[in-house]
């Protein structure tokens, strides 16, 4: 429960810190409504609707409202998705506004010693400091070659858990060895006419968990004529703290990032993971207030690009015979990839023409899969009720290959496919992997 004091300055902080313009610019018109997914999945609740929760943040702002558990809530039971931006008729930036919300609310909570501790060793002490990261992905890796994993399922350890982690741990990547990860060069050069040079934004987990991921769009970016650097340095984007109301910390990760990728004189720089993508295409907006670094994020911002849109550009898809065999295969949007960096097209172009493939446009691609970050885990009831939908609109499609194109989609596209017992008849890939499976 909040006392009093908390939410006085909660609603102080609601005063000074929140884009009262912004809150403004938002007209009631209800456009956002079927496009929000908590909206829908909780019969039409208002304060579960962008619309809703906009009215609640400036409620609190004007002092009409006092801020409490059930506001928290609200603005937590959202994914965060951003489906409602493009189809706002005012162009209201409701992800910014949901951000700062979360972070003033997220400072001032009084939270449990266990919370606290939890938080703390996510946000500090995990995924800011890459070597850590490979670590604890080491660790995941061991588990999984020692056949730790195997008589953890057949003693039935994890039938402890709910049943979306345990049947998550199924479903999760085979880890590198982290010699693997180390000894992997950091520059790779063009094949045939070199077309320009790419910086990669290698990630946290995309860099350890998929990094068989990571190494095929390397290899795709070669093939189209691109030099490849990997800048040391680099670090997690700060996507899942800004998300999660550590604002600030997101804000320090971000000048690391801009300051790695200033050492390379890069064409582009470019990611493979939409949640990435998303926050890194923001840090012109988190860092617009710190004059040393405004313009050093704008120039970084200029640069960066999807996997996709840069081999649509770089005409990839007509340089190269890609086949595979016969089959359907359906894409599912990374909603921050679509409804933030605006990419959703070229993915689409690249799948439509690989021979062998016949695409099936899936109802409601563009709608979220219920894994927004780490949504899944922290508010799983709804992360499935979302999920279960999506995966019937998947069955409609009679495809046989999900695309994806980012991580925390790909990891939920293939609980669905468990959770629907479709093991062994449907795969979930992501883009850059398929693309180099029909390439070779």
């Amino acid at each position: 429960m909040m006392t009093t004091s908390v939410k006085k300055k909660i609603q102080k902080e609601f005063k000074e810190k929140m884009d009262y313009d912004e809150l403004l610019n938002c007209m009631r018109c209800g456009f956002c409504l079927p496009s929000c997914p908590t909206y829908i999945e909780t019969g039409q609740q208002e304060k579960y609707s962008p619309r809703g929760r906009i009215a609640l943040m400036k409620g609190i702002t004007d002092g009409v409202i006092e801020p409490d558990d059930d506001i928290a809530h609200s603005l937590d039971l959202c994914l965060g998705c951003r489906a409602c931006e493009p189809v706002c008729p005012s162009g209201v930036k409701y992800g910014r506004l949901l951000e700062d919300a979360r972070s003033i609310i997220q400072t001032n909570k009084k939270q449990s010693v266990p919370v606290k501790l939890l938080r703390k060793g996510i946000f500090e002490e995990l995924f800011p400091h890459q070597n850590r990261m490979e670590k604890a992905t080491n660790l995941l890796g061991f588990y999984q070659r020692s056949g730790l994993s195997k008589a953890v399922r057949k003693i039935g350890f994890m039938e402890l858990f709910p049943s979306s982690m345990a049947t998550m741990e199924k479903v999760l990547p085979e880890v590198p060895k982290r010699k693997e990860i180390k000894q992997r060069p950091r520059f790779f050069e063009h094949e045939g006419e070199k077309k320009a040079t790419a910086a990669l934004f290698a990630g946290c987990l995309m860099d350890t968990m998929f990094f068989s991921t990571n190494n095929a769009t390397i290899k795709l970016l070669q093939k189209a004529g691109c030099d490849v650097v990997i800048p040391e340095n680099q670090l997690c984007c700060g996507a899942l703290h800004g998300h999660s109301g550590e604002l600030e910390k997101a804000k320090q990760m971000a000048k690391q990032n801009i300051e790695a990728f200033e050492k390379e004189e890069a064409d582009y720089i470019i990611t493979n993971a939409g949640g990435c993508g998303a926050f890194l295409i923001e840090y012109d907006h988190i860092l617009k207030d710190e004059p040393e670094w405004a313009d050093r994020a704008k120039h970084f911002v200029s640069r960066l690009k999807d996997i996709s849109a840069i081999l649509v550009d770089l005409d990839f898809q007509n340089k190269y015979r890609l086949h595979l065999p016969e089959q359907t295969v359906t894409y599912q949007d990374s909603c921050h990839l679509r409804n933030v960096m605006q990419t959703f097209e070229e993915p689409r172009t690249l799948l439509k023409s690989i021979e062998g493939v016949h695409y099936e446009e899936m109802e409601g691609a563009n709608t979220c899969c219920g894994s927004a970050g780490i949504y899944n885990i922290v508010e799983p009831d709804m992360a499935m009720q979302i999920l279960d939908h999506k995966m019937e609109k998947v069955e409609k499609t009679h495809a046989k290959t999900i695309v994806t194109a980012n991580p925390g989609c790909l990891l939920e596209m293939k609980l669905g496919i468990e959770r629907a017992n479709k093991s062994g008849q449907v795969r979930a890939v992501h883009i850059a992997d398929l693309l180099l499976e029909a390439l070779d």
